[in-house]
């Protein structure tokens, strides 16, 4: 059995904020739990009016400077990988599209293989493409030949939460902030990515 701790990232793309506390739930959990975590943020790519325009924006881009931006490095160094995003018309962000667009030198090497990868996201409204969006992006967990590790209703809290998929949140535009559902659904899914991954990395090491 290898004894060796999991290695997560937990890479996102948040513009008001929601995403990036989940994001931090995730890694939070995954730190308790022994595993080695790199916490990434995608880069930004609107204009700095766009942002200023929105006050939640511009501070959640203050609240996270100090967060490092991602590098198809950290996906190579990871034995396991969550992605996080807004929905965008029942699509990822085009922030976090932008950082998968550049992994297509390390998937020609088979680096994005055997990996075990999971998803989250949040929404304005209710419904709002939460479903949509995580299977958008699983997509590309099949291209890179990884092992899809969604939630499912494998704990009770799910049938709470009510999203197989992955985490998910409506935050009302802003009105609702991330609240004990949303956070216990984080820590179930960081969970359970962490079990599935040492189970792998255990039974490739032996």
């Amino acid at each position: 059995m290898s004894t060796e701790p999991v290695k997560l990232a937990v890479v996102y793309y948040s513009s008001t904020g929601t995403i990036a506390t989940l994001a931090k739930e995730l890694a939070e959990t995954a730190e308790k739990a022994g595993a080695e975590v790199r916490l990434r943020k995608a880069a930004e790519l609107a204009p700095q009016a766009a942002i200023e325009s929105n006050p939640a924006w511009a501070e959640n881009v203050r609240a996270t400077a100090d967060v490092a931006e991602a590098t198809p490095e950290d996906l190579e160094w990871a034995d396991a990988v969550i992605f996080g995003s807004p929905t965008r018309f029942g699509n990822i962000a085009s922030q976090l599209k932008q950082f998968i667009d550049t992994l297509g030198g390390l998937w020609a090497q088979g680096k994005l293989a055997d990996k075990v990868y999971s998803g989250f996201t949040s929404s304005a409204t209710a419904h709002g493409g939460q479903e949509s969006t995580l299977l958008a992006l699983y997509n590309s967990f099949h291209h890179f030949g990884g092992i899809v590790a969604a939630p499912g209703y494998t704990d009770g809290s799910k049938f709470v939460d009510g999203n197989p998929y992955g985490t998910s949140h409506v935050d009302a535009q802003g009105n609702n902030p991330v609240d004990d559902v949303s956070r216990t659904a984080a820590r179930v899914q960081s969970e359970r990515v962490l079990r599935i991954a040492a189970a792998l990395k255990s039974g490739l090491a032996a």
